[in-house]
């Protein structure tokens, strides 16, 4: 039994919930092993921009076209389900078992939203579904639709007769003709558990009220009860451990030192398995990883908690094999999109001995060090969030400016480009080469669709989306850190309750300069600016008021202005957006001697669209000369700046039942255009491609 640590805790249940000034998305007051903190969740509003841009698709379509989707129980039982659980409709359970998880994404996003713009409509809509969730839930606090309905369905009053925690122990794990909590492991109850926490901390801090936390704290007290009394088997429930997350966001909301301690018992948990799984991450305890492994969203999903448990422990042996798995990911493993999981299916290389029983199999995967294929790259949406998840606790722990370049790729790159500019259609993977002569069917659509089969990705990528403009600021002892330029204003207060407000003007991504102004400032005490170099920016200049100042301006680093600040000041950041051609190392095979195009955090690739005469693209390539030159088009009302240039091109040879031939002529030329690649897929079908092959 997982009792050791619990029990002397058990009496401390109680909940502190934290002053409304403490609200953020996650804790505002600082983590005691963390450098950098939250501001708060309503401090920040894009104005403009690129990111102004993107906000009103989240406000105006993706999150009300999503509850469209949603409400609608001919195409989803999403919210259905809920009904059904609480009594309101009969019927039974319909799809995948974590789509009360991926409802509690969306929810998430909504408040996200309403914390900015305090839209009426959206209040009253979350209050309609949190009563709903309310109802659907046991009084001993489990909430798990499947085996709630199932339950109702077999005349088991589960609202009234389970006042004590009731769990499945010792039920044979997978077993399918088991009711009750935990008795399936791939129910993925503590995945759904988890988002429910992490939306109701959201919630809570958006809004003030306690609705949606008081499940929470339920369903957490539970998960606390199952967690003390479960086997070690039992206890591998912990697919995609989104809980990890979920339960430190409610340890720093209601500072309950029990939700600590069962966050710290996950990760022990994963040392006790004796048949664990590299898919699953628990073949080696969590002590001994060093390397990233497995299921990619799983992966990056306990990375990203295991680095909250480190912000609130201070476990060395935690941040140390998390330094040793992010060198992995990002010089080994990592799409230059920042995306991850480069295997569809396949043998664990890590899990595996030749043996025939003892070959593990994994999916939607990290694979062998440089091992990144393009047209069969999984890169689940889901998994590139998860990196940047991952990324950006890394950069609250330690200030390092590396991990907010990851956590940048990852966003501009892979996980926007999961959602259409119109917000209204999705991918759930994302391949670096597209091409309609591909040999073969992969499960997932080639193009966008309204809802998936596995409609994980698409809630995930609404909630980030609409999150973004929390992580574009943190707040240090020292001062205030731009993490994600763009034009926005911030209104928060220093740690020594000096109230700020700073508006920042900028076409980022699209150009490099960064006006910061100084709208408003209570304290006559010196601070710093923290101004991120990228570590792309090969050249960066930095002035307040017009005047160069004596700071380090470096890339990849924070350049700190510290000064005593005054109402009216500017400061004004130049970053050399340069069009670079980039190669990968020699051992990722599938592209040798081809180049990627980049310019500033942005990946570009080229369609058939925008190939003169309409070639193919597989026909084109790229001197190593090439000059692009950048212009601003518009693409489904998104405005884009593509890059324009010359390539050389070859003799169009059908490959028809062909697989070697002699090298053509490349003496040819053809205009091409490039776009970012995260707009790709919005014209119509077309071929794609991101590496591109180097002329000759």
């Amino acid at each position: 039994m997982i009792k050791k640590g619990f029990l002397t805790l058990i009496l401390l249940s109680v909940i502190v919930l934290l002053p409304a000034q403490e609200r953020g998305l996650m804790n505002t007051s600082k983590s005691k092993y963390a450098q950098l903190t939250n501001v708060n969740l309503s401090a920040v509003k894009w104005t403009d921009g690129f990111w102004g841009d993107r906000f009103r698709v989240c406000k105006d379509t993706m999150i009300l076209n999503m509850w469209n989707t949603w409400n609608n129980p001919d195409i989803s039982h999403g919210f259905r389900n809920f009904e059904i659980a609480a009594g309101v409709y009969s019927g039974n359970h319909w799809g995948p078992p974590f789509h009360d998880g991926d409802f509690y994404k969306w929810l998430e996003g909504v408040a996200a939203i309403y914390a900015v713009n305090k839209d009426p409509k959206l209040d009253t809509l979350m209050d309609k579904v949190i009563a709903t969730i309310v109802k659907s839930q046991r009084e001993d606090g489990y909430i798990h639709t499947p085996v709630v309905i199932e339950e109702r369905n077999k005349g088991i009053d589960s609202h009234k007769n389970k006042k004590e925690p009731s769990v499945v122990i010792g039920t044979k794990v997978g077993s399918e003709d088991q009711v009750g909590a935990f008795a399936n492991r791939l129910n993925f109850e503590t995945y759904n558990l988890g988002h429910l926490m992490t939306a109701a901390c959201v919630h809570y801090r958006a809004t003030g009220k306690k609705t949606l936390l008081n499940v929470a704290v339920k369903a957490t007290d539970f998960l606390c009860h199952f967690y003390e009394t479960a086997s070690a088997e039992l206890a591998r429930n912990a697919i995609c451990p989104s809980h990890y997350m979920g339960v430190i966001e409610m340890y720093r909301a209601t500072k309950n030192p029990r939700y600590l301690e069962l966050a710290k018992n996950l990760i022990n948990i994963r040392g006790m398995l004796k048949n664990g799984t590299d898919d699953n991450q628990d073949r080696i305890p969590f002590r001994n990883q060093k390397q990233a492994m497995g299921h990619a969203v799983r992966a990056n999903y306990l990375y990203a908690g295991v680095a909250d448990v480190y912000a609130e422990t201070g476990e060395k042996v935690l941040k140390d094999n998390l330094e040793s798995i992010w060198g992995d990911i990002v010089n080994r493993k990592m799409y230059i999109t920042g995306a991850c999981g480069s295997l569809y299916d396949g043998t664990s290389p890590d899990g595996t001995c030749y043996e025939p029983d003892s070959i593990q199999k994994v999916h939607q995967a990290y694979g062998r060090a440089y091992q990144l294929p393009n047209s069969t790259a999984h890169n689940e949406t889901c998994a590139n969030i998860g990196n940047m998840l991952f990324n950006w606790r890394m950069l609250q722990i330690t200030g390092e400016e590396k991990y907010a370049d990851v956590m940048e790729t990852a966003l501009y790159n892979s996980v926007l480009s999961g959602v259409s500019l119109d917000g209204k259609r999705f991918f759930y993977t994302n391949p670096l080469r597209l091409s309609k002569d591909f040999p073969y069917t992969l499960r997932w659509p080639r193009e966008r669709a309204k809802y998936i089969s596995c409609f994980c990705c698409p809630p995930n990528t609404v909630r980030t989306l609409c999150e973004t403009q929390n992580y574009a600021y943190s707040i240090s002892n020292k001062g205030i850190w731009l993490n994600l330029y763009g034009g926005s204003k911030l209104e928060t207060a220093l740690p020594d309750g000096a109230k700020i407000k700073l508006t920042q003007i900028s076409d980022y991504p699209w150009e490099g300069k960064v006006l910061v102004k100084v709208d408003q400032i209570s304290s006559k005490q010196p601070f710093s600016l923290f101004l991120r170099i990228p570590e792309w920016c090969e050249k960066a200049t930095l002035t307040v008021n017009g005047k160069p100042m004596d700071v380090v301006v470096l890339a990849g680093s924070y350049a700190e202005v510290n000064r005593q600040w005054k109402k009216g000041d500017v400061v004004e950041l130049n970053l050399a957006m340069t069009v670079k051609l980039m190669e990968s190392n020699p051992l990722v095979e599938e592209t040798r001697n081809q180049t990627v195009v980049k310019r500033g955090p942005l990946v570009y690739c080229l369609e058939s669209i925008d190939v003169e005469g309409g070639q193919s693209i597989d026909n084109v390539l790229i001197p190593a000369n090439i000059q692009l030159t950048p212009k601003k088009i518009i693409i489904e009302g998104s405005p884009i700046v593509a890059l324009e240039g010359t390539a050389s091109l070859i003799q169009e040879i059908s490959w028809k039942n062909t697989l070697y031939r002699e090298i053509s002529d490349s003496n040819k030329k053809v205009n091409i255009r490039l776009i970012p690649y995260y707009a790709w897929g919005n014209r119509g079908k077309a071929d794609m491609m991101v590496w591109m092959p180097l002329a000759r």
